[in-house]
Parts: C-alpha cells; structure tokens; sequence
C-alpha cells in the first residue's frame, strides 16, 4: 500500500470507510465560493464514489489518495487524474472537507508530495489544473508551486447561477525540478 510522508500529513489510499467520512465531513464555504470536490455525493453514495475510485484506478487513469493528519484523521483527498501514458501527462485536483482544515498549508503540503510521486514515480513530465477564476486560494497555491498559467476560458463555467472564467494551469517536470527543492 502506497503512504507519502510529508511533515503534517501523510497521503494513503482511500478506504471505503474514508470516502464516507469525506463525504459526511464535506463542508461548502458560501463566504469565499469555489467548485465542489464532492458535490453530489452524500453518505448514502459514497459506496459509489469509492467503487469509481476502484475502477479508474485499475484502469490506470487515476491516482486518487486521501489526505490524513498525522494523528490519521482522514481531512482530504488529492487526485492525478486523466493519465495519459503515450504522452505522459494528467490533471490535479484536491479537496480538503471541512473549512476549519483549509487555508492551514495541508493542501500545499499534499500537493508537493502527490507532484513528486508523479513526476519521479510514474514518469509524468507534464501536469495540469483548473480552477475558477474565483478561487483566488488554488491560484495563488498553484502559481507558488511553480505552475504557470496558460490560459483562460472566458465565461466557460456556469456554477451558482453566474458564468465564471476557467483558469488553466499547467506544470512541467523540468519546472519542478528546478522548483521543487525550495518547496520541499
């Protein structure tokens, strides 16, 4: 079973019983909006949402690993999704559930670990996000990670009755390299 150790938080694969937690736990911020990790997923299917997890794992286009404290309390999951072996790139994502565990630097901590292992692990060279133009936070933790942004998608997104523009990130391994022994 995979653990990458960071200093606050570990990352480990996601137990039935985590996407559960996760989902009982997820809490929306209406003070400061962004897209919802788990929007549409309640206690009731989170069975589902971790048998999807399963599938997209085996078929080898998803890596998806919770978050947990070092106490294990699971907080989070962070995701290298959409893997595409021929050209060896993908797409991130992350969640932290409840508002009291955001903005405290576990999402940048899982996120420096879930880079490194795709980049030196699996051999991706080259990495991905998007998030709302509203979500200053993920921009600005996306940009101090070394992301660079290549582009926005004008009104694209229609998300609580508002267009907002898509903000597309993307990060190669070589940036990494050069930027990553800063972060770690």
């Amino acid at each position: 079973m995979i653990r990458l150790q960071g200093n606050n938080i570990y990352l480990a694969a996601l137990e039935r019983q985590d996407c559960k937690k996760l989902c009982e736990d997820n809490e929306y911020d209406f003070i400061a909006p962004t897209e919802s990790i788990l929007f549409g997923y309640s206690v009731e299917n989170s069975d589902e949402w971790f048998e999807e997890i399963q599938k997209l794992l085996k078929a080898n286009v998803n890596i998806r690993l919770g978050i947990f404290l070092n106490d294990s309390t699971i907080i989070g999951d962070v995701a290298l999704q959409s893997i595409d072996n021929i050209n060896r790139s993908c797409s991130i994502g992350i969640g932290i559930a409840k508002i009291e565990n955001r903005c405290k630097g576990y999402g940048a901590e899982a996120l420096r670990l879930i880079l490194n292992y795709g980049f030196y692990n699996i051999g991706i060279e080259r990495i991905t996000a998007s998030t709302l133009e509203i979500n200053i936070p993920a921009q600005k933790a996306l940009e101090k990670l070394g992301f660079i942004l290549e582009g926005r998608a004008r009104k694209a997104i229609y998300f609580r009755g508002t267009n907002y523009d898509g903000m597309h990130y993307g990060l190669l391994r070589s940036e990494w390299e050069t930027s990553a022994p800063s972060l770690l």
